[in-house]
């Protein structure tokens, strides 16, 4: 596999292109980072609109404390809640409130709108094996 490291490569300085743009196309147009663009679409796909903490730091790749300091604008804003575990009062859950579910509608539509013009010279025969690449890579969501 002489091309995997040169993937590898690109495919670091792509994620960090599509970040920073991504950064100020959300930002400008919705004030979320897009950081805070995955937390809450990872919210809002999830059963019932909610994740344990370490179940959310697992889905985006960070620490514990990452995902903490992530949540707290979020919850002071109004767009992220926390929810107790019935059962086990240790276990604390991040919800997606319905003002986030506004927010992140608003913000998918522009996130498309800027991924399709960003891949506008890709078609979707292309796309599909480097998804299913991508999909080897990070494992089942």
């Amino acid at each position: 596999m002489e091309n995997a490291l040169e993937f590898c490569l690109r495919l670091a300085r792509a994620h960090a292109t599509i970040i920073r743009r991504l950064d100020t196309v959300l930002g400008g147009h919705h004030g979320l980072s897009f950081g805070d663009f995955m937390l809450l679409q990872s919210l809002s796909t999830a059963p019932g609109g909610r994740l344990r903490r370490v179940d959310l730091a697992e889905r985006l790749g960070l620490t514990a404390s990452g995902v903490t300091r992530t949540l707290l604008p979020l919850e002071k804003t109004g767009w992220v809640a926390r929810q107790a575990d019935e059962r086990d009062a240790r276990v604390g859950f991040a919800v997606i409130t319905p003002a986030g579910h506004v927010l992140l509608d608003n913000a998918l539509r522009t996130a498309n709108e800027y991924a399709a013009d960003l891949l506008r010279h890709s078609s979707d025969e292309e796309l599909e094996p480097l998804n299913a690449v991508l999909g080897n890579l990070i494992g089942p969501q």
